[in-house]
């Protein structure tokens, strides 16, 4: 909309609307485009850590960016990236005047009707509507319930909440190529660039296992869909996954097809099967149980991370201690991106604590050496090692999250 208004072009690069946006290094900082940031091509890599930990405001994890490592040069391979997203959130924000989830209210919502959608975690909950589902998660072999988790932080990156009835609006605009009620609200030109293939995603990194049961030749990412070919169609698709929520849409816009799949679940993969499925029956394609063939594809990646978590197990050198008393871990460790990371001793036993959310602390129970393992909050998100280095002095000098991220240790307060 706004590139229709002359607001903003394709190719801006992302400083020209927010001069004070830096990324890992200058190039990067003066090339990078709105492009860049919708088709995930910045060469910045997971940042996701900025905001799941809770303590960040949207302009505190965009200006930390800049810490951020840097995984690739410019445009040389696609990178995830949903920070960037927010980063495009506040060109919207810039070049309009008004804040994005107000603009997405306004210009979007509103006018398609979609009554009972939010922009934000935070719109949607102040409605107290009582028909919302409630999320889940499986933890050590039971489904369980969840509280939501919030992503206003960085909304631009998936705050939104609809329902089914509203999400069709929202498909059957975009098969009308950007028109609603004989209005149109988007050129037909700027809406058909969204789902032009904009970068190649590589065979190695096709994002879904699913895409070999598809069996599509090629696999490219527009501004914010990923594409393929499927059984001689173009087909346009991407998931939303949050803490105990998981949704897919597919548009097939040759056959004025639109599929929105919602999940209470975290990564219940069924919406894959669902989103295919659908397509088939559509096209009259032959019938395919893609439920057996997907539970087939996920539960054998599930057993393949159970023997790797079993290899990992058998690696460990048993009867070991640590190299220091539990005291001398105690600290506060930080990355000049991710922020700080405190270490407490409880009860006679080591707590390491990322931000203030309960998701992000959890007791450090000892591997070997000295290397610790904790399952931060109810478990949920499976064991994640920590592990702490000495330095020449003999003293504890830097913690590593994940065995790679590397947090120093801050001088004690006197």
């Amino acid at each position: 909309m706004l590139v229709d208004e002359g607001k903003v072009r394709w190719d801006d690069p992302v400083t020209k609307h927010l001069p004070w946006f830096r990324l890992p290094d200058p190039y990067l900082t003066q090339h990078v485009t709105v492009r860049d940031a919708l088709r995930h091509t910045s060469g910045v890599g997971n940042a996701d850590l900025l905001w799941d930990r809770e303590d960040f405001t949207t302009r505190e994890v965009l200006e930390r960016m800049r810490f951020a490592p840097a995984t690739a040069s410019l445009r040389s391979d696609w990178v995830y990236q949903n920070v960037m997203y927010q980063a495009a959130g506040e060109v919207v924000a810039a070049a309009s005047g008004m804040p994005w989830d107000r603009f997405v209210t306004t210009r979007i919502l509103e006018p398609l009707g979609m009554t009972r959608s939010a922009a934000t975690y935070e719109a949607m909950a102040a409605r107290a509507d009582p028909n919302v589902s409630m999320p889940h998660f499986e933890i050590d072999g039971q489904v369980r319930a969840i509280e939501d988790v919030s992503v206003d932080r960085v909304p631009a990156a998936g705050a939104a909440w609809t329902t089914a009835h509203d999400a069709g609006k929202w498909l059957a605009f975009l098969l009308a190529g950007g028109e609603v009620s004989g209005r149109r609200l988007v050129s037909e030109a700027s809406l058909s660039e969204l789902l032009a293939p904009q970068t190649v995603v590589a065979a190695t990194n096709r994002a879904y296992p699913t895409a070999g049961l598809v069996g599509s030749r090629w696999t490219t990412y527009g501004l914010g869909w990923f594409q393929k070919d499927y059984r001689g169609r173009f087909v346009a698709m991407h998931t939303g996954s949050m803490d105990g929520r998981t949704a897919i849409v597919g548009l097939v816009a040759e056959e004025r097809l639109g599929v929105f799949v919602f999940g209470n679940l975290d990564h219940a993969e069924f919406r894959h099967a669902l989103l295919w499925k659908t397509i088939d029956l559509w096209t009259g394609a032959p019938d395919r149980d893609w439920n057996a063939e997907c539970l087939t594809l996920y539960g054998g990646l599930k057993e393949k991370q159970k023997q790797a978590d079993a290899r990992l197990d058998a690696a460990r050198a048993k009867d070991t201690r640590p190299s220091h008393p539990l005291e001398a871990y105690v600290g506060t460790y930080s990355h000049p991106a991710w922020g700080a990371t405190e270490v407490m001793l409880e009860n006679g036993a080591l707590v390491v604590r990322l931000g203030p959310s309960p998701r992000n602390r959890g007791a450090l129970e000892h591997w070997h050496y000295d290397t610790f393992r904790t399952r931060p909050g109810d478990g949920r998100r499976g064991w994640m090692s920590v592990s702490f280095d000495t330095g020449q002095d003999g003293t504890v000098v830097a913690l590593k999250l994940g065995g790679e991220t590397v947090f120093t240790r801050e001088p004690a307060k006197k």
